[in-house]
């Protein structure tokens, strides 16, 4: 028995023990990992209920993939420069959004679940289509099951970015506490950067730890972890500090890392100044928090802005000599590079690639000359000349 820890804890442990299904299991670790004190005698400890937990989350998936079958299951194809999911609980006004960003012509009402199924839109903003999906309300357990909660969670693992969207009217704290917890469980890490660790596994030689300096804590555990993962022969290069349970984020390939901001809806509604005052206490700063009203229109474009830079995307011009920028613009990630405008345009011109020139917040000078691996700007205009 683990000691210093709490009565909560030693109750948890118990649930945990009686468990028979694994959503007990996995609500009894939660709890666990919630109330063991978090010091250096027990990093083990809140390790090895971390590991349990992933270990649990990824039995439960393939026992509802099994279980699922052939049978129905939801995919959205990713078009435009950007996938964005519209998540939030049930009757939060994910639809009213929808229509009055992308024009879809969804099903809007007062009542819960009237979308059953994710809906996908394009949002225009600043020549860029955006792809918008709103996803059908998640409620408490989606991730261990229920309401066909899985099946909306892949959805919204596999967009590029979330919004979430919350009610201004009803508690938005309690709100977004289910939101996050359902999240968390389904391996979706918000707003947070996967540590710099880098795996290359080998066919042989063993186990090489660059930047082992880095790792704070027991090498005998991080050498335990990458036999669990089933990593024997592997060349590790660690890039910064990290902890023991960092590290085991880096090694678990079942979590995403997604970007988010806070979508307060119903700004129009009694009592909604006071909860989005609540909201920002809460979580201003974790997350970008817009309020609007979608049934007032009021803060519409705004909103458009920050989905466009929750994004992460760039627009670039393109440019023959002696030519005005073509139009519309190309849609990158941010950080692409001119060969990546090159090899969107056509594959001869990165395979030919000479030099380019720049014009644009990337460039020095108007009409700078630059290589391949010169990073771009939004707004930037490009002229790729070829062998």
């Amino acid at each position: 028995m683990p000691t210093n820890v709490t009565a909560e804890y030693l109750a948890a442990e118990e649930e945990y023990r009686q468990a028979k299904t694994i959503p007990e299991k996995i609500r009894a670790l939660e709890k666990m990992y919630a109330t063991v004190p978090k010091h250096k005698g027990t990093e083990k400890l809140r390790l090895q209920i971390k590991r349990k937990l992933a270990e649990l989350r990824k039995e439960l998936e393939k026992q509802q993939s099994q279980r699922k079958g052939g049978g129905y299951s939801f995919s959205v194809k990713k078009e435009g420069a950007a996938q964005i999911v519209l998540a939030g609980l049930p009757n939060v006004g994910k639809s009213s959004l929808l229509k009055v960003l992308a024009g879809v012509d969804v099903d809007v009402a007062d009542y819960p679940f009237t979308t059953v199924e994710p809906i996908p839109g394009m949002m225009k903003h600043k020549d860029v289509q955006i792809q918008l999906v709103e996803v059908p309300g998640l409620i408490e357990g989606a991730a261990l099951g229920k309401g066909m909660g899985t099946q909306l969670l892949s959805v919204i693992r596999n967009a590029d970015a979330i919004a979430i969207v919350v009610d201004l009217s009803q508690d938005p704290i309690k709100q977004m506490e289910i939101i996050l917890k359902e999240f968390e469980r389904a391996g979706i890490k918000i707003n947070k950067r996967k540590p710099k660790v880098e795996i290359k596994r080998m066919p042989m030689g063993g186990i090489v730890i660059n930047g082992q300096d880095l790792i704070q804590g027991d090498i005998s555990e991080v050498m335990k972890m990458l036999r669990e993962e089933g990593i024997h022969s592997a060349e590790i290069t660690v890039k910064e500090p990290v902890t023991l349970e960092e590290f085991s984020d880096a090694l678990d390939e079942s979590l995403v890392w997604r970007k988010a901001i806070i979508i307060a809806n119903k700004g129009d509604a009694p009592g909604s100044k006071e909860n989005y005052e609540k909201l920002v206490k809460a979580y201003g700063d974790r997350f970008k928090i817009v309020p609007v009203s979608a049934k007032k229109m009021a803060n519409i474009e705004t909103l458009k802005e920050e989905l466009y830079e929750l994004a992460g995307i760039i627009r670039v011009f393109t440019k023959s000599p002696g030519e005005e920028p073509a139009y519309p613009p190309i849609a990158l990630k941010k950080g692409s590079t001119v060969l990546d405008v090159a090899e969107r345009i056509h594959k001869d011109f990165a395979k030919n690639f000479k030099y380019a020139r720049v014009w644009g917040k990337s460039a020095k000078f108007p009409g700078q000359r630059v290589g391949p691996d010169h990073v771009l700007e939004d707004g930037d205009i490009v002229e790729i000349h070829a062998r």
